[in-house]
């Protein structure tokens, strides 16, 4: 009479050392490839972010609205600070690389993130800005947009809200009239 022995794997979770939290890389992509490299990281699991914008674009029989990209050649992506975590993204067709240092890329805050989130959402009238590393920094502290952090400057004698990437080094701007802003 034989014996038979089972062997019970318990799996027990253990919490991720604060490195190994997932953070937000810009990935760098082939030109109008966004939107492909976005859904095939949805398909691996991983979470995306592509803000887009839609347009009314004007052909001589139709006219269309049409989505683009917000930032043209990214795709963000929540990543874990691994070599795996960041091949499983690299090995996607049409990315290039990870935007910031050689062969690590640079975490984005989610601050950063969010604002972008944020403003995309609410579907406010913005522009591209360049970028800008100096100013002082505000965060908007009423409406919509409350809580949302970025640059605070002046155009053409409306108060623009300029929230920046500072990874992908692009930036958006945002009328702010009305709002309450304080400084940071």
């Amino acid at each position: 009479m034989s014996t038979i022995t089972q062997t019970w794997n318990i799996a027990v979770p253990i919490a991720m050392p604060v490195s190994l939290e997932q953070s937000w890389y810009a990935l760098l992509t082939r030109a109008r490839h966004e939107k492909i490299v976005a859904h095939r990281l949805r398909e691996l699991g991983v979470t995306s972010f592509l803000p887009v914008i839609t347009e009314l674009r004007k052909w001589s029989d139709r006219k269309k609205l049409v989505e683009f990209p917000l930032f043209s050649c990214y795709v963000f992506a929540k990543l874990p600070p691994t070599n795996e975590g960041r091949l499983k993204a690299l090995r996607i067709d049409g990315v290039f690389s990870l935007v910031g240092k050689p062969g690590e890329g640079t975490p984005i805050p989610d601050e950063q993130i969010e604002a972008v989130r944020r403003i995309a959402e609410e579907r406010l009238a913005w522009q591209a800005h360049p970028f800008l590393k100096i100013g002082q920094r505000v965060r908007i502290r009423s409406g919509a947009l409350n809580g949302v952090e970025g640059v605070l400057v002046a155009r053409s004698g409306e108060s623009t809200l300029v929230v920046s990437i500072d990874a992908i080094q692009r930036s958006l701007a945002v009328r702010i009239d009305g709002y309450s802003v304080e400084p940071i």
